[in-house]
């Protein structure tokens, strides 16, 4: 993430991106044919008398069709596959974290529910794409203003943060959700990339909470449809996949470099 690539280089479609699109799709079949009981119980919504056009989710296609569009955009395997299990996995603690303590719950009442866990790296990469893109339109950028914004936005999440999970401060995964939260924004060198993540990843985050609190897929214990902090939580849980897949880089970095650096006698 840390080269950055002319805007051009950054929309651009690639024999990679066929294979990510066509993997997003085999996983949407997948989760069709596992879980059809609950896309049974979702068509059974239509009804026959009425317009079609008026039935369709425009919401949720939108947000696959962004989504779709965003993840074939300059495809790499050797990066996304990485990043994509990264994702993958910090989407499922995050389930687990949110069904388990209660703050959020299913319609299923699944704790989680893994039917929805990949859709996580999903809009992690797709929240990766629009940095790409941002990035390449702006280019390197630089300023004390930046470091003011960074403590700014995320010290008024955190604030954020423990106001939302006060009612389970004693659960574990709330508090290892605090801590690395917190290492992400304390630690974390790269604050305009972290900022412009925070920002791209909350932007996807509205639209698919919109989704999901309007459907009542899942509810806040707070409600709202969405609530203002779940918004930036996307944009939180963007960041830390992000910082999560830096710090892999450079383990990796460095497992190359002492390959390559012959052993002293």
């Amino acid at each position: 993430m840390k080269i950055l690539k002319p805007l051009k280089d950054s929309i651009r479609w690639t024999k990679t991106g066929t294979i990510i699109l066509s993997g997003f799709l085999l996983v949407i079949f997948l989760i069709g044919y596992v879980w059809w009981p609950l896309l049974e119980e979702y068509i059974s919504y239509f009804d026959p008398d009425a317009p079609f056009w008026r039935q369709i989710d425009w919401l949720l296609l939108g947000d696959f069709l962004v989504m779709s569009i965003l993840i074939v955009l300059n495809a790499d395997l050797r990066h996304d596959i990485p990043f994509l299990l990264i994702a993958l996995a910090g989407g499922y603690i995050i389930e687990a974290w949110g069904t388990l303590s209660g703050l959020w719950t299913y319609y299923t009442f699944e704790t989680p529910p893994l039917w929805i866990v990949p859709a996580w790296p999903i809009a992690a990469l797709s929240v990766n794409r629009m940095y790409t893109i941002i990035r390449g339109m702006t280019g390197e950028v630089t300023g004390k203003w930046i470091r003011w914004v960074y403590w700014t936005v995320f010290g008024a999440f955190y604030v954020l943060l423990l106001d939302f999970v006060w009612p389970t401060l004693s659960h574990l995964l709330t508090i290892f959700a605090l801590v690395v939260c917190a290492v992400v924004i304390i630690t974390n060198k790269d604050k305009l990339s972290a900022l412009i993540v925070f920002l791209a990843g909350s932007a996807l985050g509205y639209f698919l909470e919109r989704w999901g609190t309007t459907r009542e897929c899942w509810v806040y214990y707070t409600g709202g449809r969405p609530p203002f902090f779940t918004v930036l939580a996307h944009g939180m849980a963007s960041v830390a996949i992000w910082f999560a897949y830096e710090r892999f880089l450079a383990i990796v970095k460095q497992i190359k470099k002492n390959k390559l650096t012959p052993e002293v006698s």
